[in-house]
């Protein structure tokens, strides 16, 4: 029977085996204090970018991760400032805001910290407490005007 019917099976192992070294496996897609994923890439450098255009990122994530982005109420949010997270240091905005449920309720304001790596938006911390401490937050009436 020769080279034919039996001979797929090394290609395919090979190709999955190189598949799963590209991709780093799963610590790959961990940030590096291990609290979620990191969606742009860390270049190590200690002094980071202001991110100016940090409204309209934060709002073009919460629109996809809030499960009704439709009514957000009490939005605050704080200028970001230079925090040290994961022992680097990164731009932090800190917001708060009360989202609305899926029954037409809202449940009360909850604290994230937006993370920035080299003047993008990075992730969403959802247990801000330390990163927050002492912000100045300020009204964000654009979360209200958010739409799906």
């Amino acid at each position: 029977m020769g080279m034919g019917r039996t001979s797929w099976w090394p290609a395919t192992a090979l190709a999955l085996l190189l598949a799963g070294c590209a991709s780093g496996g799963p610590a790959a897609f961990m940030s590096e204090d291990n609290r979620g994923i990191s969606y742009t890439g860390d270049r190590g450098v200690g002094s980071q970018p202001f991110p100016a255009n940090h409204r309209s990122e934060i709002l073009s994530y919460l629109r996809t991760y809030l499960n009704n982005p439709v009514g957000v109420r009490d939005g605050v949010m704080a200028e970001p400032l230079q925090r040290t997270v994961g022992g680097r240091l990164r731009y932090v905005s800190c917001l708060r805001y009360a989202a609305r449920e899926s029954d037409g309720s809202y449940r009360p304001a909850q604290e994230r910290a937006a993370v920035f790596v080299d003047g993008r938006f990075d992730r969403l911390v959802e247990d801000a407490g330390e990163l927050c401490a002492g912000s100045t937050y300020a009204p964000f009436p654009e979360l209200a005007g958010l739409t799906r």
